[in-house]
């Protein structure tokens, strides 16, 4: 019941919120591949910031590249490190996520959700593991992605005619890929609580940690996922 203690009438209007179930919000839409592809260089003015409630957030490493050079020389290993790239590309892209940038043999990625990011993560694993064998890649010279992945709040914006997110989000990320070792998955507590990252990693063998990281003073709880872990039963 509603009771107007104003001295004049008022008015009431009640309206159904339904709508925002379906909407589209800008933090979902840049980290699409596409968007970033056609419109990622229009969204903000350079100088402009954007806060951002809550993004997941992919950093790989190609492990041992500077020794793959070395070791099947430059045209070979070039040639190597484009593959990787293209499965990389191909398993965000299939999960919803975007390629914010590469940076040497390494890729940052962001998408909407944590689950989405962990099922890009586990098709990098797979499609790494598949391209080795279709090259006919021993253990001695075979393709090893480190990556690591962190959702929360960050700031968006456009650097180098492009959509980039900063902040401590973002830094612990990048700390997590490089401290997964080779082959491996590296969770954080933020995205390993997420109720779809929970069902796909129902089964798995995962190894619990905590890491000392740079910039952060506390202790940072993680999960490691090895490329070789199998799901049990």
């Amino acid at each position: 019941m509603l009771d107007n203690r104003r001295a004049g009438e008022a008015t009431l209007v009640v309206e159904s919120r339904a709508w925002v179930a379906d909407a589209l919000l800008a933090e979902r839409v840049t980290a699409l591949q596409s968007f970033r592809d056609l419109f990622s260089h229009e969204v903000l003015r350079p100088g402009d910031e954007v806060a951002i409630a809550n993004i997941t957030l992919m950093f790989t490493d190609l492990a041992g590249s500077t020794a793959l050079y070395r070791r099947v020389g430059d045209a070979r290993a070039y040639h190597l490190v484009r593959e990787h790239f293209s499965v990389l590309t191909e398993a965000v892209r299939a999960h919803d996520g975007g390629i914010v940038k590469t940076i040497g043999d390494a890729v940052m990625a962001a998408f909407p959700d944590p689950a989405g990011a962990l099922g890009a993560a586990l098709a990098i694993q797979a499609g790494i593991a598949a391209l080795n064998a279709g090259l006919a890649l021993g253990p001695a010279e075979g393709l090893v992605v480190k990556i690591g992945l962190h959702g929360g709040p960050c700031i968006a914006v456009t650097l180098n005619e492009r959509l980039d997110y900063f902040g401590s989000t973002v830094n612990l990320a990048a700390r997590l890929g490089g401290a997964a070792e080779g082959g491996e998955i590296v969770l954080s507590q933020a995205v390993a609580a997420d109720p779809g990252v929970r069902a796909a990693l129902a089964g798995r063998a995962l190894r619990e940690d905590l890491l000392s990281v740079r910039g952060f003073e506390a202790k940072v709880a993680c999960l490691r996922l090895s490329a070789d872990a199998r799901q049990q039963g």
